[in-house]
C-alpha cells in the first residue's frame, strides 16, 4: 500500500455508496495525490458493475491505491492493491494464502477481533467506530481508550468513525498508523480542502488545510 504522508501514516478514503462512479471520480482525480487508499464500499453493486467501477476509476486513479470492500473476486481479477474483509467476509488466512498478491485488511470492533486478525495473517485492521458517526446513528462509539488497547497489537491499525482533523492527533497519539474517512471528506462542499486539512492533522496535529498547501 502506497504511503503518501511523509510520517507514515496512512489516510484512507471510503466510498460511501451513495453517488454515482463519475462522480465519485472527479472527486479523485482532485485528492487521490493526498491519499493513501481509496476503498470502494459499494454493495448495492453486482461483481460486474464493481468490475466496470474499478476500469473506470482506473484511467484517473493507480490500481495500487485502490481497495475492494468484501469481493475478493473482484479484487483479484481487477489487480488492484488489496481487499478489504468485514465481519461476514472469507476469512483472512484463505484469502492470504489463495491470493498472496493482494494486501488484506480486516474490519474489527474489539481487542479479541483484533488478535484474530492479527492470528490470521491480516495486513492491518480498520477498527472503529471511535468517535460518534453519522454513519452509525445511535451505536455507542469505542472510544479512544479501546483503540489504545487495540493498538497493543502488533498490527497497523487504521482508526475509522466520526474522526475530523481536529480530533486526528488524538487518534494517532493513541497509537493509530492511520485514519478512514467518508462523509468526512465525500460529503464536504469541498473535498480537496477537507482532505488537505486531514494531510495537515497527521503531519503535525494542525487541521488548517492552508498550512502546507
Amino acid at each position: 500500500m502506497t504511503r503518501i504522508l511523509t510520517n507514515g501514516q496512512e489516510l484512507h478514503i471510503i466510498s460511501n455508496g451513495k453517488m454515482p462512479i463519475e462522480q465519485l471520480q472527479e472527486i479523485l482525480i482532485d485528492i487521490h495525490p493526498f491519499i493513501t487508499s481509496i476503498h470502494l464500499r459499494e454493495k448495492q453493486k453486482t461483481a460486474k458493475e464493481l468490475f466496470q467501477a474499478v476500469e473506470m476509476l482506473s484511467k484517473a486513479i493507480s490500481l495500487s491505491k485502490i481497495i475492494i470492500n468484501d469481493r475478493v473476486d473482484v479484487a483479484h481479477v481487477s489487480k488492484v492493491a488489496g481487499v478489504q474483509l468485514a465481519f461476514h467476509s472469507l476469512e483472512a488466512a484463505i484469502v492470504k494464502k489463495t491470493f498472496p498478491e493482494l494486501r488484506v485488511g480486516r474490519s474489527i470492533h474489539s481487542y479479541l477481533e483484533g488478535k484474530k486478525a492479527l492470528q490470521d495473517g491480516t495486513d492491518y485492521v480498520l477498527f472503529g467506530h471511535v468517535y460518534p458517526s453519522q454513519s452509525k446513528p445511535g451505536l455507542t462509539p469505542k472510544g479512544i481508550q479501546e483503540l489504545l488497547r487495540v493498538t497493543q497489537l502488533d498490527i497497523p491499525i487504521i482508526a475509522i468513525g466520526g474522526i475530523t482533523p481536529e480530533n486526528t492527533q488524538q487518534v494517532i497519539q493513541a497509537g493509530a498508523s492511520g485514519i478512514a474517512v467518508m462523509s468526512g471528506v465525500l460529503d464536504s462542499r469541498d473535498p480537496l480542502s477537507r482532505v488537505k486539512a486531514y494531510v495537515n492533522a497527521l503531519k503535525d496535529g494542525d487541521g488548517k488545510s492552508e498550512k502546507y498547501f
